[in-house]
């Protein structure tokens, strides 16, 4: 998917709108103190197995995480809708 490198759009810290640069962020590790992990190390500690079945077929493609840099005050914030992908390629 061709993706334009700049847009003109809203920002929130100036209030206005204000060229950005488009950019794309890699996903955090997931943090081990989350309840969910937490609950997940607790079941699969000890000679236990997997809690539940291992997903079968094709993975689904990973979802895009868009940052939008503002030129003129720095800051950067997330677009509100994230939509999957396979692959990006940012233009001019």
């Amino acid at each position: 998917m061709k993706i334009p490198k700049e847009r003109r759009t809203y920002c929130p810290y100036c209030r206005k709108h204000t060229i950005h640069e488009v950019l794309e962020s890699k996903r955090r590790k997931a943090s081990e103190l989350k309840w969910g992990q937490r609950q997940f190390r607790r079941v699969t500690a000890g000679y236990r197995g997997y809690p539940r079945p291992l997903p079968s077929g094709n993975k689904p493609v990973k979802k895009l995480d868009l940052r939008l840099k503002c030129k003129e005050c720095g800051k950067s914030h997330t677009k509100r809708r994230t939509f999957r992908v396979g692959r990006v390629e940012f233009t001019t």
